[in-house]
């Protein structure tokens, strides 16, 4: 039982092993391909280049055996008119066929030195040996063929020095020039023989040469071709895996506008679901506990009157009642405003603008530049809203974290859209406050413009404070209406005013 689990086991094994091993052939066929074809490239080139030093020593070869072998022809030749020369000369003495005797002696030894090196540099032992021989037995000719010519110029005077040193008659061998000939004749044919061999040889290595060199073309030509094969499948697998990244990109990119869109509209849902939870509780605020107040106040003021004269502590704590009664109906009446500004709903944008601008400026002692319009220009209730809490929120930032002294406001109507611009000139925001997520009034500005399909805008000012830039586009544009209540406005400011 244990050795079938064995076996079973191996088998798995073997069975997970070879998937995994063909999938790393496959992913990497084509550096092995690209490797193989290196290395028999290198391969082939080194084989092509020993081929071709072995060619080229094998033509010198050639080449220098052909040569000995008209030198030794050459000096067969000379040896021959050696003989000439000499019996000449025995018949007819003359200085003329002496000096050419000694001419070819000459041309004879100079032959032999230079046969005699390229033997010693290139033959073997047997060769430089029998050359060695056939040197001496050259030397030996030559001197003994001067010999017989002194001898026999008798009385004459001949000038023989150029044959070299001139033996006596009992000095001199004799030599058989048939048998120098005939050795001279051996050793060219041995050359013959050397340079054919040569020659063959060279043919052989060539066709070699040919052959490898077509062997190594086809072998890379099938090698790029499957690397080229490989390669071409890997780029379609990688355009396919590309197309389908680009499709699941394009239905996250999807996902994720639909959510972006529900999620605005559950943003603009909840805004005006704020806006109008306050302006209820405005209401409530202003019917309600305005009503108690204004009695109480009322209540106060009467029973004040009636004991100022007879009771005058009790009258001061009832002035005081009343003084703290005006204070509550004053913050109510900002608390109704911020919830619901009145003069956003009875005069519009402009005047509201103005007028949230002079209330910051006289708590904040700051220098106000206004840029509004003259007259005021009704625009549809949300984009008068979201623009009014941007300006809102943007003083409300500036008062407790910019520390300035100067704010302006500007703001221009278009025929398709409208333009607010504040700036103060104060520490000035830094990038990290700008990209934190969890600054909510920056995310309740930015909401309120996107959501009405706005563009919002903020940035350091330079050299210092904070520049905010929002565009809405101009959903309803109504015509222009002159302001209703001329005593609300009144002191207002269109320009640079201290406060």
């Amino acid at each position: 039982m244990t050795s079938v689990e064995g076996i079973d086991d191996g088998r798995q094994t073997r069975s997970a092993t070879l998937p995994a091993l063909g999938a790393w052939v496959r992913n990497r066929s084509w550096a092995i391909a690209m490797t193989v074809a290196i290395v028999i490239t290198v391969g082939g080139l080194v084989i092509l280049e020993t081929a071709r030093q072995r060619i080229a020593a094998e033509y010198e070869t050639a080449l220098g055996a052909r040569n000995v072998t008209v030198q030794l022809s050459a000096l067969e030749s000379a040896l021959s008119r050696l003989d000439a020369l000499q019996s000449a000369f025995l018949l007819t003495p003359q200085a003329s066929v002496a000096h050419e005797y000694c001419a070819s002696a000459t041309q004879i030894r100079r032959g032999t030195q230079q046969l005699g090196a390229w033997y010693r540099r290139e033959a073997d032992s047997a060769e430089l040996t029998s050359f060695t021989q056939i040197a001496a037995l050259l030397d030996a000719r030559i001197g003994a063929g001067a010999a017989a010519l002194q001898q026999a110029a008798g009385s004459q005077t001949i000038d023989l020095s150029a044959c070299g040193p001139v033996p006596s008659i009992a000095e001199t061998r004799t030599v058989d020039t048939a048998l120098v000939g005939s050795t001279l004749t051996l050793l060219r044919d041995n050359e013959e023989r050397r340079a054919q061999h040569a020659l063959d040889g060279s043919h052989a290595d060539q066709r070699l040469s040919t052959l490898c060199a077509a062997a190594l073309s086809a072998l890379n030509i099938v090698l790029f071709i499957l690397l080229f094969r490989t390669l071409g499948i890997q780029i379609d697998r990688q355009a396919r895996v590309q197309r389908q990244l680009i499709t699941q990109q394009e239905e996250l990119d999807q996902l994720v506008l639909d959510r972006t869109r529900q999620l605005e509209a559950l943003g603009w849902h909840l805004q005006a679901v704020s806006e109008n939870e306050k302006t209820q509780l405005a209401r409530e605020l202003h019917d309600e506990l305005g009503a108690i107040l204004t009695a109480s106040k009322m209540d106060v003021a009467w029973a004040n009157r009636k004991l100022r004269d007879n009771e005058p502590a009790i009258a001061e704590k009832l002035a005081r009642a009343l003084a703290n009664l005006d204070q509550g109906i004053a913050l109510k009446r900002r608390i109704i405003e911020d919830m619901r500004p009145t003069v956003l709903a009875n005069f519009g944008l402009v005047t509201a603008l103005r007028t949230l601008a002079d209330e910051a400026a006289q708590r904040n002692n700051w220098l106000l530049d206004l840029h509004l319009p003259a007259d005021d220009i009704k625009l549809d209730e949300h984009t008068e809203i979201a623009l009014f809490r941007v300006a809102q929120e943007s003083l409300t930032n500036a008062a407790k974290y910019a520390h300035a002294s100067q704010v302006s406001i500007g703001l221009e109507i278009g025929d398709a859209q409208v333009a607010l611009h504040i700036a103060d000139n104060g520490v000035g925001i830094t990038p990290g406050d700008l990209n934190r997520t969890h600054t909510h009034g920056l995310l309740g500005m930015r909401q309120r413009v996107a959501a009405r399909g706005g563009r919002f805008d903020i940035r350091r000012g330079v050299p210092n404070g904070t520049d905010i830039d929002v565009v809405m586009p101009v959903a309803r544009l109504a015509a222009q209406h002159p302001i209703v209540g001329s005593d609300v406005g009144a002191g207002l400011t269109n320009g640079p005013a201290n406060v």
